[in-house]
Formats: C-alpha cells, structure tokens, sequence
C-alpha cells in the first residue's frame, strides 16, 4: 500500500515510518522543511520518499497525496514537548491555522483524487477534558469536553473527518511522550495525583500499520493506550521519567493541583483488533537512558545546577516560595 505519512519527523512519525515500511508499505513523508526534520529525512532517506511542504497550501496538499492509497494524519501543533518549540497554547490562531486550516486543505484535496484514500487520523484522550472527579477508564462513548485549545482543534477535526464522506478510522491517543531529554516547563503542568495512561509511540506504530491491514477499523474512533499495566499516577511516571534522565524527583510544590486532562483509556477492543500492546514505562526508561548515552553522567554531574532552573520555571514552585515567608508572618502576627 502507499502511504501519505503526515508529520512525518514528530515524535509519533519517527516511530511510524520505520513500522510502516517493515510492514510493507511505500511510504511518502510530508512534513515542513526544518532543520531538524531535514537532519532526520537524512537518516532515513533510503527507507523513504520525501516531501516538503505545508498543509496550508492547497497545492502542496494535492501534489503530496498523488497516487496514495492511504493518509495518516498526524501533522498538528501540539501543546508542549514539542522539538518545534511552538505551543498550541501560546499561539492559538497559528495552531488553529495549522491544526485545522491544515486538516480541511487535506480533506479536501483527498475528495479531489479520482479514488480518494483512507484516512488515518490520530487524536487525543485529552478530548475527554478533566475527568480526575470520574471513576475510569474513559471510553469512546464518554462526551468530549476539551479544554485546551489544542483539544478543542482535535475535537473539530474529528468532527469534519467525519462528515467528510471519506473513509477514515481515528485514534484517540494516550500519553506518549519522546524519547529524548525533556527539560520542559511543562512537566509541572500535571497534577501529581492524576491519572495517566501511557503507551509507547512503538506501540502506537504498530497500532498504525496494523489497521492499515484491517477491514475492522474504518468508520470507528479507536483509544490507543498502553493497556492496564501502563496505568500510573502522574507522581509514578515523574519519578521514574525524571530518575532516568539523571533529574530525580522534584519537589511536590513544584507542581500544579488544577485536573488535567489524562486518564486511564479502556483499550480492550482495541487491543483485540490491533493487537499492539507490547511495551510498559520500563521500556520508555531503558530507551530514554540508551538515547541519552554518556549525556546522563553529564546531567547527572550538572544536577543541582539543572534541578535549579527547572524550579525556577515551575510557577507553582515560584508562589509557594513567596506564600509560605507571607504565610509564616501571618501565623506569627495572629500569635502575637
């Protein structure tokens, strides 16, 4: 089959295209041309065909989807960790333009082709919005409340997906976080206590390619998590996520408290017909320590040093360190 793989050098397309391809498949890649996507086209330039462009141009949209026999969307700005450094959430208007301008050009130009393409596209849990005060696991039939911008955008194009009159399958993503050193301030978005499902973007992939071989899929939303034994508290994964960078735990007032939107996904049906679910947390860990290399014993060498400026960005840290002097004043005053 020939797919169109769109996002191609995100952190779930560096992951899909290498499955795609061991399954078969042609693969053409579509992503912008930044340097770190043209460092990683390098790397993979004898698996694959590339091509450079912008969802948002209608051209580049038609000339990337000529001859293809299916689409998997995953090209979308995303909230934090990504190697891009753009935030959905920052800059609303041009993750809208890119999310959603982006998607209907694609739309659009797959009804144009004489035989149009499957679709494949890769959603979000975070649709479900904050759910902390739910029993889990969500399911696909659980309303959609987004909170963000960036689930709002998600919840839109599932929604144009489908009233497109394609055929499309979607997949509604749990955590999958890089394989690479995360130094973002966003790690301290999460509230400790919430609930968090994580599955690995390897896993994911195989999710990917083995519903591009299934008749079972088409029509339906799909939840792609790591199953029950990737089911966590968000403190579980902070603390063995930030012990194998070389960090270690931070301190609890570092974090946020407001629900964020994770949970755990009830993925039974899922796992029945994709059959996808192999890896746990532990083998993010051991990819995470294998990618970093000698770069840990420097991080770990600089730690306290790195521990200071990641506490420095965390806001909630930041009032704590002023409302607990004011506090203390206070007690001290009523006392006397």
């Amino acid at each position: 089959m020939k797919v169109l793989l769109t996002g191609a050098f995100g952190n779930i397309g560096t992951s899909a295209l290498p499955e795609l391809v061991a399954q078969g498949h042609t693969v053409r890649c579509l992503d912008v041309p930044t340097a770190v996507n043209k460092r990683k086209a390098a790397r993979l330039a004898q698996q694959t065909e590339v091509v450079w462009g912008d969802l948002r141009r209608h051209d580049d949209a038609v000339a990337a989807l000529r001859g293809q026999d299916a689409v998997v969307h995953l090209a979308f700005v995303i909230p934090r960790l990504s190697a891009t450094g753009i935030n959905s959430e920052d800059q609303p208007e041009f993750a809208r333009d890119v999310n959603v301008g982006g998607t209907l050009n694609l739309l659009a130009a797959m009804k144009a082709c004489p035989r149009p393409p499957h679709l494949l596209f890769t959603s979000s849990l975070h649709v479900y919005g904050r759910t902390s005060h739910l029993p889990p696991p969500r399911t696909v039939v659980d309303p959609v409340q987004p909170v963000e911008h960036y689930a709002r955008q998600k919840v839109i194009c599932e929604e144009m997906i489908k009233a497109s009159g394609l055929d499309w399958t979607i997949f509604r993503l749990g955590a999958s976080m890089p394989i690479r050193l995360i130094l973002d301030p966003g790690v301290f978005d999460v509230p400790l206590a919430n609930r968090m499902e994580y599955v690995h973007s390897r896993d994911v992939a195989t999710a990917i390619a083995n519903a591009l071989r299934s008749d079972r899929v088409q029509g339906k939303t799909w939840l792609i998590g790591g199953g029950p034994r990737c089911q966590y508290t968000y403190r579980e994964i902070a603390e063995r996520v930030l012990d194998a960078f070389g960090v270690g735990m931070l301190p609890d007032e570092a974090f946020t408290t407001v629900p964020f939107s994770t949970d755990w996904l009830d993925t039974g049906e899922s796992q029945r017909v994709l059959q996808f679910q192999q890896r746990t947390l532990q083998d993010y860990v051991n990819d995470v320590r294998s990618a970093l290399g000698a770069k840990r014993s420097v991080v770990q060498l600089l730690r306290p040093v790195i521990r200071r400026r990641l506490l420095a960005v965390s806001p909630y840290y930041h009032q704590q360190q002023i409302d607990q002097p004011a506090q203390a004043l206070a007690v001290q005053r009523s006392a006397n």
